[in-house]
């Protein structure tokens, strides 16, 4: 009988000293998650710098059912500015456009495409990037590639930042 109480015995100290093993790994791993951030001020995620995949879960509302991604007017006015040009893909949220092949009646000899890249979601001139990519055809018929100028790229740029400045002072008066 004495035996018996002796393994009890032994087997609830065991089971103490597990448990208390267990609750300062605990402690030590609470507070080694605290770590020293500036003299202990207090920042949440959308404060720091990087990716942050939670973004727009915290603090701000949600954007909208039908929102797009990137500055309205800036999008508005790109696809106006291109109007022209038959439309490929358009991306609201990555706020990427990319047109086909268009090629002027004037001069069936060449033909350009226009990939518009929209950054920001302020209207900036930095927040728009537009890339021209220009083809001419060779004597057997054939499209090659060619450089189109960066004067050609920066005037789009300026078409559709004219473009988006004129669409947000209407919206302004309205």
């Amino acid at each position: 009988m004495e035996r018996g109480t002796m393994a009890f015995e032994r087997g609830s100290v065991l089971r103490g000293v597990a448990a208390g093993v267990l609750a300062l790994t605990v402690l030590t791993g609470v507070s080694a998650c605290g770590g020293n951030k500036g003299g202990g001020q207090f920042t949440t995620q959308s404060d720091e710098p990087g990716f942050n995949p939670f973004k727009g879960r915290g603090g701000k509302a949600a954007p909208q059912a039908g929102a797009i991604g990137v500055n309205g007017f800036l999008w508005r006015a790109s696809l106006d500015t291109l109007a022209f040009m038959p439309l490929a893909s358009a991306d609201p949220y990555g706020g990427v456009i990319v047109t086909d092949w268009y090629t002027n009646p004037e001069k069936p000899d060449e033909r350009f495409k226009a990939t518009v890249y929209i950054l920001d979601t302020r209207l900036r001139a930095d927040g728009l990037n537009v890339t021209i990519f220009k083809q001419v055809k060779d004597a057997g018929g054939g499209w090659v590639d060619s450089a189109a100028t960066e004067q050609t790229a920066t005037d789009v740029e300026n078409a559709i930042l004219t473009r988006a400045r004129q669409l947000r002072l209407s919206n302004i008066k309205n």
